[in-house]
């Protein structure tokens, strides 16, 4: 691991209002969010209501969609699916319109579909894993959240209590958690960074308080035919935690705010794809994100 620093606030020192706004200076918008996800989400139409859950007011408003299976009966099990909460994830957003185009009618009998594919659309026009506000969503997921991303999700979400029995959060890890994420965060929080090692590959993130291993290792499995699982690091690691099974380590997803602790779902995963590798194309990620989703849906109904 290399240590790395960053070119806005003084080393040891948090960032104050003057750095985050200096920081916000420098972001710019690198794709449309209403030219590339909003038209998607309009054509599924046929099978979905589009419900806008809230609105992010920043420099541009921007609607928040979740997509709901015209196929719902009250009292069947819900699948929530999220994707896109770090938007510059952008196989996470894809492969949750994708899941949504390609879920089968067995899918949708066994459970309703709940897909939210683009929590954060402000990130992902900018390429970014904060908001505005220099506040990561993904660390954001608890009462009174500061984070609008997460807590607009949190309310919505809310209402479907406990009838939501299977959460994927469709995620990336990216060479530039190291070029650029990780480093802003140091700075921000004033420390020293200490880069990880990237996993060349997939993996999956489990709840500890719910790791479900036998749920994890069957997306490991059927990802396995898509795309190459992650294999673990000299020090039998990914992203500096500990292997739990082949390519699957875990997070206490509620105390560290994630998205993944959004509900009290029995299956919950947080899905990682690997989008630089030197094989990865786009419709590869977005195949994966699928393969995980639909893995997870079979073992879940199961059950």
């Amino acid at each position: 691991m290399s240590e790395q620093t960053y070119p806005i606030g003084t080393l040891g020192q948090p960032w104050t209002d003057a750095e985050k706004q200096q920081w916000l200076n420098n972001q710019t918008k690198k794709r449309s969010f209403f030219e590339r996800v909003e038209p998607l989400i309009n054509e599924l139409s046929d099978d979905y209501d589009a419900i806008t859950y809230g609105h992010l007011n920043y420099d541009t408003t921007y609607p928040l969609y979740a997509l709901k299976h015209k196929n719902w009966h009250q009292g069947r099990p819900i699948a929530l699916v999220t994707g896109g909460v770090h938007g510059y994830e952008t196989s996470g957003v894809h492969g949750a319109i994708a899941f949504a185009k390609q879920a089968s009618q067995a899918q949708s009998e066994a459970f309703n579909i709940l897909i939210v594919p683009c929590v954060s659309p402000w990130g992902y026009e900018t390429i970014n894993r904060w908001n505005p506000n220099a506040i990561d969503p993904n660390r954001s997921f608890y009462e009174e959240s500061p984070a609008d991303e997460s807590r607009l999700l949190l309310n919505f979400v809310a209402q479907f209590g406990e009838d939501i029995v299977v959460h994927i959060d469709l995620h990336e890890t990216t060479d530039t958690d190291n070029s650029e994420f990780r480093p802003a965060l140091a700075a921000r929080d004033g420390k020293v960074n200490s880069n990880w090692n990237i996993p060349d590959g997939f993996y999956v993130v489990a709840d500890s308080e719910r790791p479900e291993s036998a749920f994890q290792q069957a997306i490991i499995n059927h990802v396995k035919t898509v795309t190459q699982i992650a294999p673990a690091d000299e020090n039998n690691q990914l992203i500096g935690v500990d292997l739990q099974q082949h390519g699957v380590i875990e997070y206490a997803g509620k105390a560290l705010g994630l998205c993944m602790g959004l509900t009290n779902a029995r299956f919950v995963t947080t899905t990682e794809v690997y989008p630089d590798g030197a094989n990865a194309t786009d419709e590869n990620c977005v195949a994966a994100q699928v393969a995980a989703v639909n893995a997870a849906l079979a073992f879940a109904k199961t059950r």
